[in-house]
This record gives structure tokens, C-alpha cells and sequence, in this order.
């Protein structure tokens, strides 16, 4: 998200300072386009447990330590938790963007879900102001709370036209499914797989809709569980119709498979306003979304929606029978995310900034903390 908001919002006169974790190889970037990124002394353990010990102390540190140089501090996730009292009693703002649902999320158990549910309730008590990306998850704040909330959605930022070029995705395809994959010819899932993005229920669905065309599958498993549970309702793995292609990280060919798939399925059923939602969107695809108050609120009319693996069967179905007849859905989906453009979404973070602020007391560029992945 910084990686598009910061370079707007640095050029609305803005110093923006973010957050960074220190790279595992290759050298620091110490300016992003005018944004100014700091290094956490510490390298990320790979040890799940530790990593979540690590973002926990990370997300501290900078909270901190942003209090004392920053006028602004925007903290990207609901983790800044009892130091975000440090910018408070400093009279600095404290912006909290409280992402989706994350206690809901199966891959949780009983005692990480309650621990984040505490972080959730200080941070929202502590934030000057909270961000909403979704208006779907204004009821899971407080009454008291809602003169502070602010929708102000994800953005999605358009792209050139990429040609199809299957060699792209020879590392990626089994030994299994070795036949050609034809532009317009396959359906597509990007998601990271596990129970809340519906996995199982659209696998099994669209195996048993008996397809014309693979579905391929971008992603990779964050439990062995889920994944056997997921194998077994697409013939254990072995469907001809289902490509597990893991994990892509190479933009260019994520948006080539976009841009030239069937359909687009999307199963998120707990987050806000999804990233991989709207880039299926702006490549014009037509969506198939989990039915749920997140996904209707971004696609309204412009999506067909399933609520169970009975659903999907029937869409796959009734898609391949006439896949030119859904024009105007593709068409509507792609003019919705002129509203999720990021110019749109620097200037109402600009906007929320400046207010509360008397005429005159802002310097003429404010400091701005948020973090950034790089």
C-alpha cells in the first residue's frame, strides 16, 4: 500500500518517514521516492513464533520512536497497541488503518485470536482517528468510536497491457499438467490458501462442475491440514482441472494471468477491501466473489456470487456455456475501481491529516509515519 501511497503524499508536500524490515540480501534502499525508509535493527526470525514475537516488538519500536520526530503517525494494522499512548500524550495524531478481520481468521487459535481482540480494543481506544478500507467494517467498531472513523479505501493503480507468454509459466506448472494453457482458457485464484479465503469450497465446486477449462491456483498453503482437506474435494490432488501453480512474486506475470483468464474467482470472506479484488477488477475480468458483506460492498452488481460449493458448480457451469455474455459485468467491475484510484486515496489521506489542525499551526511539510514492506 505505502509503496503507492507514500510518493503521492511525498508529493503533496509531505516528509515521509516508513518503516522497514531489514532486507535478507542485497542493499538497503534508504529513499523511496522522496519517502525516507528506516531500517529495525533486527532481522526477521523465520520461526513463526518468533516472527510474530518480532513484528509485535518491531511495531513498539517504531511507534515510539515516530512519536518523537513525526507530527503524523499512521500505523498500518491494529499492532501498535499500548504504545501508541507514547504519540498521544504528545499531542501527535494517531492514525490507525485496522485492516480486515484478522481474529477471524481459522489459521488462529484460541489464544492468538484473543491476543489480537486485545490489540484491536487498545488501538482503536488510543487512534485520534480510525481508517476503514471497507464500510463493511464500521459495525465491528464501538458507537463511541464512530465520530473517528474515516472510509478510506485500499487503491488499486491501472497497468499496461501484458501479452500472453506461456514460457512465463513453465516453472510454475506440475509434471502433471504439462498441456498447453490457452489465453482466455483457464480460470484464475490468487489468495493465500487457507479456510478463510474458501479454498475448499471452490475447488470441490468447481470439480464437480465437470469444467471445459483448468483453474489455476495462485498461492501457497499455510497449513498441511488445509491443503489434504482442500486435495480431497478436488480428487486428492490429482484433478486434470486444477493447477496449483504455489506462490508468484513476479508482478509481470501475475497480471499477464489476469488479464487473460476466463474468470476470476475470489473466495476472501474476512478482510476488507481486497487488494487482489481489485486487481482482478481493473484487468477487466469477470468476478466470481465469496457472497459476504466486504466482497458486495467493492463489487455491488458488477460480480456473480456463490455462498457454497453447490454455487460455484452452477456459476462455473452456466460461465462456460457463454462466456461472451458477461460484457457487461467485466465492464462495470473495471469502471467501480475509478473510485479506488490511488491520486483518490492521497488526497483523502491528505485531507484526514490536515484536519483537526488550525489554519496556520501545519508546517509546511508535515512528518508522516507509516510502514512499508520493501
Amino acid at each position: 500500500m505505502l509503496a503507492e501511497l507514500a510518493p503521492r503524499l511525498v508529493q503533496k508536500g509531505y516528509d515521509v518517514r516508513c518503516s522497514c524490515e531489514k532486507p535478507a540480501k542485497g542493499k538497503y534502499i534508504k529513499d523511496y521516492q522522496g519517502a525516507k525508509l528506516d531500517y529495525f535493527m533486527l532481522k526477521p526470525p523465520a520461526n513463526y513464533t518468533l516472527r510474530k514475537a518480532f513484528e509485535l516488538f518491531y511495531d513498539f519500536f517504531f511507534v515510539l520512536y515516530y512519536a518523537l520526530v513525526c507530527d503524523v503517525v499512521y500505523v498500518l494494522g491494529i499492532y501498535g497497541g499500548v504504545a501508541l499512548i507514547f504519540p498521544r500524550l504528545l499531542g501527535k495524531d494517531v492514525v490507525v488503518n485496522t485492516d480486515g478481520l484478522e481474529w477471524e481468521r481459522a489459521k488462529y487459535n484460541i489464544v492468538e485470536r484473543s491476543i489480537i481482540v486485545l490489540y484491536y480494543t487498545i488501538s482503536i481506544n488510543l487512534a485520534s482517528k480510525i481508517i476503514i478500507d471497507n464500510e463493511g467494517l464500521r459495525h465491528f467498531i464501538g458507537m463511541r468510536h464512530h465520530s473517528k472513523v474515516y472510509f478510506i479505501p485500499y487503491g488499486v493503480a491501472y497497468q499496461h497491457p501484458h501479452p500472453w507468454v506461456e514460457a512465463k509459466l513453465r516453472p510454475y506448472i506440475s509434471e502433471q499438467h504439462k498441456e498447453a494453457i490457452e489465453p482466455g482458457k483457464y480460470w484464475l485464484l490468487v489468495s493465500r490458501l487457507e479456510p478463510c479465503n474458501n479454498i475448499d469450497t471452490i475447488v470441490k465446486g468447481f470439480v464437480e462442475a465437470n469444467p471445459k477449462y483448468p483453474l489455476m491456483v495462485v498461492g501457497d498453503f499455510t497449513s498441511q491440514r488445509y491443503k489434504e482437506q482442500v486435495n480431497r474435494g478436488g480428487s486428492n490432488g490429482s484433478s486434470a482441472t486444477v493447477h496449483f501453480l504455489g506462490a508468484i512474486y513476479d508482478s509481470a506475470t501475475l497480471w499477464m494471468l489476469r488479464q487473460h483468464c476466463l474468470a476470476y474467482i475470489h473466495g476472501h470472506s474476512v478482510g476488507g477491501t481486497n487488494p487482489s479484488l481489485l486487481e482482478a477488477m481493473v484487468s477487466k475480468n469477470l468476478i466470481i466473489a465469496h457472497e459476504n458483506p466486504f466482497n458486495k460492498t467493492v463489487c455491488e452488481g458488477s460480480a456473480q456470487y456463490f455462498s457454497n460449493s453447490s454455487d460455484m458448480s452452477n456459476l462455473v457451469a452456466l460461465t462456460e456455456q457463454d462466456p461472451e455474455g458477461f460484457v457487461r459485468l467485466r465492464q462495470n467491475a473495471y469502471e467501480r475501481t475509478e473510485a479506488y484510484s490511488w491520486e483518490n486515496i492521497a488526497e483523502d489521506c491528505d485531507k484526514l491529516f490536515k484536519s483537526n489542525r488550525q489554519a496556520g499551526a501545519r508546517s509546511e511539510t508535515d512528518t508522516l509515519k507509516a510502514k512499508i514492506k520493501m
